[in-house]
């Protein structure tokens, strides 16, 4: 075995980087080593479908933190490094050049891959998805001679990169399986919203389409076939963006259990002695979902379960509870989204959409459980503790702009505010 760490973080992105910062802050004094597949020191992902594609932000500013920051916490840094197996009895790691790693604890935050399209013509040239840096600069070598882009995916990614193609000057279609974009995490109205604006800013958007194949000429994509019956779309470039596949093979084959995700506990531990699971690829029980066993693919929860795995390391664990909130940036409009939505029996909706600003609360058994946002910053920040409350209101109240969120909290009331 060449090196042994007390604690080794598989997965250099947000959660990994938060659980090694985390265990820092927290006092722990052991050897800690960060191993992550890409060359780069952690760095956001968010930027990567929106200004980093665009061009307008360097990847330098992209950094969690300066390389300079890792060393100097004495944070061993490992990258270019695939971790293929584990050996939970042992405590050991295997890497896809043989070397073997040993751990005293280990945090698995290795996020997802892209999944692939089901259909054939997947592997052409020209096709592209929006998961690394690496994925966004080979496809900004490929947009500036392109004329015709389709999008295959109609959640965040796909629109974030048609906003930014459009900007461009691209051509751009976007085709949705489902018969409304944003269908998997935000109410009708917000979706009938947002393709309103991509159609307004040229976006040719098509719902219920059925993907059939990619069709290409000398290994090369030039059309995408799709139905209800058989069209021929002509493109240059494809992006594809139908969600991940979370990152959990050496874990399942080690033993852990596994569904769409490795099951983890309340304080992030997996079923494998020593061994956590955080961010993207951990499937947990989330209060904010019924309890329901899910993965959340957010900044949000890729930070807040980093801290909670490093304080059941550092011996003072507590319960993974957390509001999740996410965002999107489109055009001139920013979502802002706290809760979780699914399960809702009722939604009311706050302000006017002509106006571009206005909020979608979603309601289940008369409690507040989510909120859409959409350039109304100050619902976003006061509904936080209506869902966190899961509060019961008067729809009416709920539903007038002018009364503000806040003042719906029963202490806010009790003292006239």
């Amino acid at each position: 075995m060449s090196e042994r760490y007390d604690v080794a973080i598989v997965g250099a992105g947000q959660a990994g980087a938060q659980a090694a910062i985390s265990l820092r802050q927290g006092g722990f004094t052991g050897s800690i080593a960060l191993i992550g597949d890409e060359p780069a020191p952690p760095y956001e992902r968010p930027p990567l479908s929106k200004d980093y594609l665009a061009g307008e932000k360097p990847f330098e500013r992209m950094l969690l933190r300066p390389e300079a920051f890792w060393a100097e916490r004495n944070v061993t840094l490992r990258l270019n490094t695939r971790i293929t197996a584990v050996d939970a009895a042992k405590h050991e790691l295997t890497s896809a050049s043989g070397e073997s790693i040993g751990y005293g604890q280990l945090v698995w935050a290795t996020g997802g891959s892209p999944r692939a399209l089901p259909v054939p013509g997947g592997d052409l040239a020209g096709v592209h998805v929006i998961r690394t840096r690496a994925d966004v600069d080979a496809l900004r070598d490929e947009v500036a001679g392109a004329e015709r882009i389709a999008i295959i995916g109609g959640g965040y990614i796909g629109l974030e990169a048609a906003a930014v193609l459009r900007k461009l000057g691209k051509q751009v279609v976007l085709l949705e399986a489902l018969e409304r974009v944003l269908a998997r995490v935000a109410g009708k109205a917000v979706s009938l919203f947002y393709e309103h604006e991509h159609r307004a800013q040229g976006v040719d958007i098509r719902t219920g389409v059925r993907l059939v194949e990619l069709l290409g000429e000398n290994g090369r994509v030039r059309a995408v076939g799709f139905g209800p019956g058989v069209e021929e779309l002509p493109c240059d470039i494809v992006i594809v963006g139908i969600g991940i596949v979370p990152s959990v093979g050496p874990l399942a084959i080690a033993g852990a259990d596994t569904d769409n995700g490795v099951q983890v506990d309340e304080h992030c531990r997996t079923s494998l002695p020593d061994v956590f699971a955080i961010g993207d690829c951990a499937r947990h029980a989330n209060s904010y979902a019924g309890g329901d066993r899910i993965r959340l693919e957010s900044v949000q929860n890729a930070v807040d379960q980093a801290k909670v795995a490093a304080a059941a390391i550092l011996g003072a664990p507590v319960a993974y509870k957390a509001v999740p909130w996410f965002w999107s940036n489109q055009y001139d409009l920013r979502l802002q989204t706290v809760g979780l939505s699914t399960g809702h029996d009722a939604t009311i909706s706050r302000g006017d959409p002509a106006t571009r600003s206005f909020s979608l609360i979603y309601l289940q058994g008369g409690r507040v459980i989510a909120l859409d946002c959409i350039n109304a910053a100050r619902d976003y920040a006061q509904g936080r503790a209506l869902v966190d409350a899961g509060l019961v209101a008067d729809p009416k109240l709920l539903a007038d702009p002018a009364v503000p969120l806040k003042s719906l909290m029963p202490e806010a009331a009790a003292k006239g505010e």
